[in-house]
Parts: C-alpha cells; structure tokens; sequence
C-alpha cells in the first residue's frame, strides 16, 4: 500500500474506534486515541509502536471484516509500524532498500559469509583446525585487535542509527516540538518495557496465536528480551574481567561472564523458537503485509545467533572450537547490520513511544 494510502487508511479507522471507544479498556492505544480528534502521520506511527500486537481489539471489534468498516487495527498498526522502520532509519536508502522482501535476509546471509571468509583467511588452516587451550585461547583463533576494532565499529554503527532515528521518532510524533519528560516518567515507561506491561490483551492475555487469550507469548517474549538483557550483562562482564582484572577468556564455567551468558542464550534459544512457533501457527488477517518476514529475519538470527555461542562454549576445549567460534562471530555481525533496519528497532521506537504516553497521561490534554 502507498504510504499516502496507508496513513489516510488509518487515520480512516482510528477516527472509527475513537468514535467507538469499546476497547477503550484493553491497552494504552485506545486510551492515547482518545485525546485526539485527527491523527496526523507522527501521531500514526507513534500509536503504532505503542502497539504492542496483542489483538484483543480485533477478535473484539463488531465492525471488523467482513463488515463494510474493515477496522483491522493490529494490521493497519504494524504497515504503519514497519513504514516508520523505513522513515526513521539512516540513511534512508539503506533501510528503504532493506525493507524489501527477502534483501534483509540476503544483507545478514552477505555480512554473514564476509565475516566467515575473512576469519578464515586471516586464521589460516593450521590455527582455525587446532585446539588450543589456557587463557587468550579465543584469540589464537581471531587476533584481540580484529575482534576490537570490528565489534566496535558494528557497535557504533548500531547506536548511531537508533539514536538518530529514535530523534526523529520523537521530533515526528511531537508535532516537531520535542517536550522532555521528567526522571519519574521516563522510569515509568522502563518499567512497563522490562514487564512487557501492555502484552496482555486487556489483562487474560494476547489474543495470539488464535482468538483466545493466552499468556504463553508474553513468557517466551520475556525470554528473548531478558535473555538477551543477560548476555548483554555477560559481554560488559566480560570486558571489565579482561581490561580491568586482566582475566583472559574463555573463563571458568562458574564465572559471572559464564553463567549470565549461558543463561541468556538458554532463554532467547527458547524464547525465539517459541515466537517463530507461535507465528507460523497465527492467523494472517490482523498481521501486517511486511511484518511477518522482518520478524523472522530478526528471530532466526537471533536464534542462530544464541545457538552458536551455546555451541561455543560447549565445544571451547575442542578443535571445532575455531570452526564454531568463527561461525558464531558471523551470526553476530549479520545481526547487527540488520538489527537497526528490521524487528529489534521496535526497542528503541516502542521505548519512546511509552515515554510519550505516560508525559501525556500526567500533561494537559490536546483540545
């Protein structure tokens, strides 16, 4: 759909449910709905990443297809949500270009096999196939420098995009007049990101797979995004143990960088495989025309992602460990080349989005 077509489409229904108002009850979008009389682009696309999927509202609507309204608000929701992933993202070429079926996952297959191919070369055969063993075996296989410099820059890169796109989520979705938000509303907003506190349908759960709500996609969503808070934690342990202790890796399996990471790639291992599995089971009518492909991009590199450093650790006394730790930095970096113009961008823009609606909920109305 034309993006013209599509925020006219929405500003279409949303003006329908804002007349409605029977799902006022069920999550903040209806509630954020209410103190508007129009919805321009921004106030679209902030409603769409405070959106959290669940359908509740669409099982419940009386006026969804096939009646001649066609109020399919979880659907028109993730279009516009998937067109601000283009609209905000830098450059702009780049993630207009990803959004096109099939070329993110081409991108994560290309940045995948450079990684592999120029480890390779630079290791050489005799180290790649060798076991090594003690402190700093990590780094007979790829030097320290090359892991720096090129986790660094993916690094950089990454925060670089989210920042600017999350500037400009803000500046769009304030009408191009940015107001701050205080200390005790911003911990707000974290708190409801980090208990997934809107990804209950209106309190029984998301209606997702099927119309009846469940909670299971909440518990395997919490896995991915606590999972991967804990491998987080696991990598900046890490780095305090060796630039700051003077502890090489690989650690002992009973160590802080250990433990946390093992955990986190448990639980985003599961959580990711239970997402794809819920997806492939959930009904098409209230998905969005592009979502579900960027959202199997993400979870699948993700998985693979989580699956290779498991493996990493298991096999890191053998000779396969050069192998898998090469494949495994592979996963990493077609991770982070994709993750600012696909799925995992919803961290920031979601964020944000409940920032913006708990400093209006607290500020004055609009009209």
């Amino acid at each position: 759909m034309p993006v013209l077509e599509l925020f006219q489409e929405a500003n279409r229904q949303l003006t329908i449910c804002n007349s409605c108002r029977y799902c006022e009850g069920y999550c903040p979008v209806f509630r954020a709905i209410e103190t508007r009389r129009d919805f321009a682009s921004g106030d679209v696309q902030y409603l769409a990443n405070l959106c959290h999927d669940c359908r509740a509202c669409y099982y419940a609507c009386m006026y969804a297809p096939p009646h001649e309204f066609a109020i399919n608000i979880p659907k028109i929701l993730a279009d516009a949500r998937t067109e601000s992933y283009r609209r905000w993202s830098w450059p702009e070429f780049l993630s207009r270009a990803l959004a096109h079926r099939f070329v993110e996952a081409a991108l994560a297959f290309l940045a995948w096999a450079a990684v592999v191919l120029l480890s390779v070369t630079i290791t050489g055969k005799d180290r790649m196939f060798t076991r090594h063993l003690g402190p700093g075996a990590f780094y007979q296989v790829i030097p320290y420098v090359a892991l720096v410099v090129g986790g660094m820059a993916l690094f950089f890169y990454w925060a670089c995009v989210w920042i600017i796109g999350g500037l400009r989520f803000w500046s769009e979705a304030n009408n191009d007049a940015p107001r701050l938000s205080s200390l005790a509303t911003v911990a707000g907003a974290i708190a409801d990101a980090l208990s997934l506190n809107y990804l209950k349908g209106g309190g029984p759960g998301c209606y997702y797979p099927e119309d009846r709500p469940s909670s299971v996609r909440r518990l395997y969503h919490s896995l991915t995004a606590w999972g991967f808070l804990s491998a987080l934690i696991s990598t900046s342990l890490a780095a305090i143990y060796q630039d700051v202790f003077r502890w090489l890796p690989p650690f002992r399996l009973t160590s802080a960088p250990v433990l946390f990471g093992t955990a986190g790639g448990v639980a985003m291992t599961i959580g990711t495989l239970g997402l794809i599995w819920f997806k492939l089971k959930s009904d098409d009518v209230p998905a969005g025309s592009a979502a579900p492909t960027m959202d199997y991009t993400f979870l699948v590199m993700l998985c693979l992602t989580s699956l290779s450093g498991l493996f990493t650790l298991v096999f890191r006394a053998a000779s396969a460990m050069g192998t898998i730790l090469v494949i495994h930095l592979g996963f990493v970096a077609a991770l982070f080349i994709t993750a600012p113009y696909g799925k995992f961008v919803h961290v920031v823009y979601r964020f944000l989005a409940l920032v913006k609606y708990r400093t209006e909920s607290v500020g004055p109305s609009r009209f």
